[in-house]
């Protein structure tokens, strides 16, 4: 069975740098598993595994644009020490989740001081050009479950239901009255 869209895949993978250093590798692990052509993987990477078969090994060389985007200057930006608890230890390298007008991101915190703390919003790969040397292992028709996984009627973002939305997959979900009206798909 060749990999397209919805169907459930199994990959072996190491990724590299243009270099050749070694940045995630799933050997000695579970192959990586996903619902194909759904954006579960950068889209170059996905691309490059369109039409292929279990059995099938490749390098593929994917651009920062077919990755995880060009660096970008602008989502560095110096934040307040006031917007932070005060008794809050902060230190360079450590990342949180940032509220941002476009949503969600995780940040990394790159430099500190005694009045502002700078956080760099751009992907830690962003900028890179990526080499992927992949085995596909398996692939299968999705189930109804995975095609259609339990998701909130606030579009399955649990911020969107001020934070309280419960959609663990079993039971379905459940919103609060954060602003979803407990709808649930």
């Amino acid at each position: 069975m060749k990999i397209e869209k919805d169907k459930m895949v199994k990959i072996h993978y190491t990724l590299k740098d243009t270099e050749g250093k070694q940045l995630d590798s799933s050997a000695g692990h579970e192959p990586l598993e996903y619902l194909h052509g759904n954006g579960n993987l950068i889209p170059g990477l996905e691309s490059e595994l369109e039409g292929k078969n279990p059995g099938d090994k490749f390098m593929a060389t994917i651009a920062p644009e077919d990755a995880y985007g060009e660096y970008d200057e602008q989502m560095i930006v110096d934040v307040p020490r006031s917007q932070f608890d005060s008794d809050a230890a902060i230190s360079v390298g450590m990342k949180f989740e940032a509220h941002t007008a476009g949503g969600p991101m995780i940040v990394t915190v790159t430099k500190v001081t005694d009045d502002a703390v700078t956080v760099d919003g751009n992907h830690e790969l962003a900028g890179k050009t990526l080499v992927f040397d992949v085995e596909v292992v398996d692939v299968r028709d999705a189930t109804e479950e995975e095609l259609n996984p339990p998701s909130c009627g606030c579009g399955g973002e649990c911020g969107d239901c001020g934070g309280d939305c419960d959609c663990d997959g079993e039971d379905g979900c459940s919103c609060g009255d954060g602003g979803c009206g407990g709808e649930c798909r």
